[in-house]
């Protein structure tokens, strides 16, 4: 069988849901990406239209997830691309979602502090309040 694999750069649009049910865990998070151009008559970089996707997670990757990716952050994420056609109310609807292999926060953007998680520590995944960078908080005494 042949999956599409694509891999995304954009925002995090929406909190991670995170959930535990009896097959394991899932989370779930919704991904803006907006393709930028350089506009050549107008010497511009201009957007295009934004593009939303549903990223779905399973197991570990779900769990880490949780508590490492906030709303507006940006991101890289790879996975096998899913695309649904479904009817609601008279109107089909075409939705995108991508089954998630890998995400990491985009590093031509920002930085970040990766963590090894160690099995059975639910402390290494729970969700934490940012930390100030050394910088600032060096310059509060």
């Amino acid at each position: 069988m042949n999956e599409t694999m694509v891999t995304l750069v954009g925002n995090a649009a929406t909190p991670v849901d995170f959930r535990e049910t009896a097959t394991g865990s899932t989370a779930r998070f919704r991904l803006a990406v907006t393709p930028r151009r350089w506009d050549r008559e107008q010497q511009v970089w201009t957007d295009g239209s934004t593009g939303f996707y549903t990223v779905w997670a399973r197991r570990t990757l779900a769990a880490n997830l949780s508590g490492s990716v906030s709303v507006g952050e940006p991101l890289v994420v790879h996975g096998r691309l899913k695309v649904r056609e479904e009817e609601r109310d008279g109107v089909w609807r075409t939705s995108v979602d991508i089954d998630a292999v890998a995400v990491g926060h985009d590093l031509a953007r920002g930085t970040a502090a990766f963590r090894r998680v160690v099995r059975g520590d639910p402390a290494l995944t729970a969700p934490t309040h940012r930390q100030k960078p050394a910088t600032e908080m060096a310059s509060v005494s």
